[in-house]
This record gives structure tokens, sequence and C-alpha cells, in this order.
């Protein structure tokens, strides 16, 4: 594996929430634990006789600064419809197609909404309500966990 493959390994999970990962391979052994301080990545090769982990320290990402506090919007009376699994979202079929859903657009229980990749296979997600999207959650080709919210939908619309 690659620094660069490593890093970006490291980006995955930190933007992901998992706190830890550890993969195993017929070549290496790669443990990634998250901590509020910083993150150590020991890479272990199966073939070396006494392994020795190198551990590399790398500083905590940095977060922006939050914006002015801008006043709260009320989204308790939205619903959202959620992901059903882990993997990355997709608001197209295809590079060259249009989005599956706009904000303003009218959707019905059983309407495609997005793709969600996973494990190289594309799982096109359904919307399970009724209403009109008020608002996209995600960003298009970006990692999502299970549970989270994609979009907000006013029943009402």
């Amino acid at each position: 594996m690659k620094a660069k493959e490593i890093q970006d390994l490291i980006d995955f999970i930190s933007n992901s929430g998992l706190a830890e990962v550890k993969i195993e391979t017929d070549e290496f052994k790669l443990s990634i634990k998250k901590n509020s301080e910083t993150q150590i990545i020991s890479s272990v090769p199966v073939s070396a006789p006494a392994p020795t982990p190198a551990a590399v320290e790398a500083a905590p990402p940095v977060t922006p600064p939050t914006p002015a506090a801008a006043p709260k919007e009320d989204t308790s009376k939205y619903l959202e419809i959620k992901s059903p699994m882990i993997g990355t979202f997709y608001r197209t079929p295809n590079p060259d197609s249009d989005n599956f859903v706009n904000v303003g657009d009218s959707v019905k229980a059983g309407q495609t909404v997005c793709i969600i990749e996973a494990m190289k296979l594309f799982n096109e997600i359904e919307s399970e309500i009724s209403g009109k999207i008020v608002k996209i959650l995600v960003d298009n080709a970006t990692p999502v966990e299970y549970d989270q919210p994609l979009f907000l939908v006013d029943p009402a619309g």
C-alpha cells in the first residue's frame, strides 16, 4: 500500500466518524486508531520475522472556523430520508445524467432519490415517504454512514 493510499484512507476514516479500522491482507496488516489528540498508524509487513510496528503520528484534522451564527431553521416539521447503508452517495445515475431529485421537487414513496455505492455495487435508494424535497444534506460523491440523513422532506408539500 502506497503512502498516498494510506493518507486517502486516513482522510476517509476521519470523515466517516469511525474510531478504529484494521485491515489485513496477505502482504500487510494495517491498524488505524483515531482519538481526540493524534492518529497513530501502524503498518506491519506480514513476511517480516519479528515485526516492529512503525508509528506515524499526524496532527489532528483542522476544523474550519464556524461562520457567524445564522438563525436556525425549524426542521422539526420535516421528515428525513436516511441512508440504509454505508457507502458513497451519488445524486445521479451516471456523470452525464440529471439529478434524481432537486430541492423543490415532489417525491412519491418508492421513487428513486439517489444511489449509494457500496463494495462496487450501485444501490438505488427509494423514498419511503411522499412530499417535497426541502434540503439535500449530503454533497455528491461523498461517503455516508448507515442511518445518516440524506434529504429533508416536507410531507405537506
